[in-house]
């Protein structure tokens, strides 16, 4: 298996990846232009392009601002109201899988910056069914919130009439270098099914799942084409305008308006996906037993490029989180309904067969790893200096008294006393 000479993205990387005579990966050269690009410039040519959607629509929206209560939601809300100056209306899809950190979070957003927002709650037994197809077809627990938070947006703006969503950053760009921040590549169609679907539109998982009805279904299913060109739907993306570093992004998020972070299970980064019992854990833990690795991987592969960790650093915490066991795992079986043997049979089902193998005893082992591989002979040619330390903060709790590792389908959506910043 063939590592990344400066990163430590693998060939096998499901985006697709591809290395340089030096044996550099096409993620991390497209990372050079981070900081060739004039930014300026590129933040000008956003606020011209969305100039034109104000006031556009009838319902007094001037955008769809995607949203969930971590990631870089307050980055992008703070963006597009305070900078651009743009009334967007927030549009969360509910994963299920919420943390009550999550649900502050969110409840915080919008109340800070006081605006309206429109959630999707899908029933609860509708999801633990589709969950156990897509478990079954492609080891996946997280499909349904990978198609709900997806299309949600796109449907609100078809029903409503509000042609721009603004998305944050477009991962294939990000991760793989799949396209230039010049080429300014929207959310399409084709890229939600290849990539964030792993091929399996919600029509796809229907005609492979005699357990499902079509109704089932029906909240995943993507605008037709005649409709998103009626109303003129496109979604842009911030990271293609505004150099993207969500670590920076969410530090400044965390002092100006007191997100919280927090520590996570299988990963350092503990500011991305604090809203999700099972994202850091249980989740990532099938993301390794399928790929071979985890996220603190693509984590340690953010911060080599931007300079705050070296490739060894990398591997170090590679090594320290890569095998954490999942300590939500006994929670997902309950709530799907599966015995832990019937779960591992499925997943087993999609291991990578270049990177796992049965050992004598008919358990399994991994037989490619960067924490085996040997450095490439280039790699101090082309190794990045480090210009910082890497230190992820932990906020305090808003609410030190409540469990953080249980699930909460729906809480508060507003808070009392908490003024709106303009």
């Amino acid at each position: 298996m063939q590592y990344c000479s400066r990163c430590l993205y693998p060939a096998n990387h499901p985006l697709n990846i591809v290395f340089d005579g030096d044996g550099v990966c096409s993620g991390c050269r497209i990372h050079e232009e981070k900081d060739r690009l004039d930014w300026d410039k590129r933040k000008d040519k956003l606020r011209s392009l969305v100039e034109r959607y104000r006031n556009r629509s009838s319902a007094g929206y001037d955008c769809i601002v995607p949203v969930s209560g971590a990631r870089d939601s307050y980055f992008i809300v703070d963006v597009v109201r305070r900078e651009l100056g743009l009334n967007p209306l927030l549009v969360s899809y509910n994963r299920h899988y919420n943390t009550r950190r999550g649900h502050r979070n969110l409840a915080y957003l919008r109340t800070i910056f006081d605006l309206d927002i429109y959630t999707q709650v899908i029933q609860p037994q509708t999801v633990k069914k589709i969950t156990r197809e897509t478990l079954r077809l492609f080891g996946s627990m997280y499909w349904h919130v990978l198609a709900g938070q997806t299309v949600w947006p796109v449907q609100v703006a078809v029903r409503y009439k509000i042609p721009l969503i603004i998305w944050g950053h477009h991962q294939g760009l990000d991760q793989v270098g799949m396209f230039s921040h010049t080429d300014e590549v929207e959310m399409t169609r084709k890229y939600r099914k290849d990539h964030d679907l792993m091929g399996f539109e919600a029509e796809d998982v229907f005609a492979q799942s005699p357990g499902l009805k079509e109704d089932d279904l029906q909240a995943f299913y993507y605008p037709h084409d005649k409709e998103l060109a009626k109303v003129g739907v496109r979604g842009i993306y911030l990271g293609n305008y505004i150099r993207w570093d969500t670590k920076r992004q969410h530090e400044a998020m965390i002092d100006r308006y007191d997100y919280e972070s927090a520590l996570q299970q299988r990963t350092f980064d503990t500011y991305n996906d604090v809203d999700c019992v099972h994202y850091s854990g249980l989740h990532d833990f099938i993301k390794f037993l399928k790929h071979g690795y985890g996220k603190v991987t693509d984590h340690a592969v953010r911060e080599i490029r931007f300079g705050r960790l070296t490739r060894d650093e990398g591997i170090a915490l590679i090594r320290q989180y890569q095998t954490v066991q999942p300590s939500d795992l006994q929670q997902f079986l309950v709530w799907i309904g599966l015995s832990e043997k019937a779960l591992f049979e499925f997943l087993d089902a999609h291991r990578d067969p270049r990177l796992w193998r049965r050992d004598k005893a008919g358990g399994w082992e991994l037989t490619h790893s960067i924490l085996d591989a040997r450095p490439p002979a280039q790699a101090q040619r082309v190794l990045l200096p480090k210009r910082e330390n890497c230190v992820f903060r932990v906020t305090p709790s808003r609410a030190p008294q409540v469990r953080e590792d249980e699930y909460v389908l729906i809480d508060r959506g507003y808070v009392d006393g908490v003024a709106a910043k303009q």
